[in-house]
């Protein structure tokens, strides 16, 4: 058995009743910020293989969000890539200039975005308003014409353009980001 079990597509944002605050959220700052975007909504999902049926209904390629740290725990994060690329901290550590990167712990992830394993996303920068976290994103995902991810809940995922990524959420998130080469 899957994790969809309506097949439904549905065009913007669900009734707010019955949804998380966080969630909500999400779908609010979306609007705001002017993004169009396909739902699907779904049973919770925590690996990016579970994720897999999901992403072929809304038409999209895998992506893996990591949230890492330096060793010491003082600098934060956020790796948004393709979910079919191996990661390896060597590569990335190389280019951002920070030596000993690693998963970072579930505490320093809720407490900065708002988030739980399973659920992250490049929206819950929206959270960290000290910029803490500094956002990676690969390179080859700016190559892709659509963006998918999770509206702050693995219950849920949504599809909108590349260009509204670049041109209207980034911005809005208020988050530098740099390129990296995954």
């Amino acid at each position: 058995m899957g994790v969809i079990t309506d097949y439904t597509v549905y065009e913007g944002r669900p009734d707010r009743n019955g949804r998380i605050d966080k969630e909500n959220d999400a779908y609010d700052f979306l609007e705001k910020a002017g993004v169009r975007f396909l739902r699907v909504d779904h049973a919770p999902v925590d690996t990016i293989e579970e994720c897999a049926e999901v992403k072929a209904l809304l038409g999209l390629g895998l992506c893996k969000n990591l949230f890492l740290s330096n060793y010491q725990r003082t600098r934060y994060y956020l790796l948004v890539m393709h979910g079919e690329k191996k990661f390896s901290t060597a590569v990335v550590s190389k280019q951002i200039a920070s030596s000993r990167l690693s998963f970072a712990p579930k505490e320093d992830m809720e407490k900065l975005l708002n988030l739980t394993p399973g659920s992250v996303t490049v929206l819950g920068l929206m959270y960290d308003k000290e910029n803490k976290v500094r956002l990676l994103i690969d390179k080859d995902i700016f190559e892709d014409e659509y963006f998918g991810c999770h509206p702050m809940i693995n219950t849920s995922s949504i599809k909108f353009s590349t260009g509204d990524l670049k041109e209207k959420v980034l911005p809005a998130l208020a988050h530098e980001y740099t390129l990296v080469e995954v």
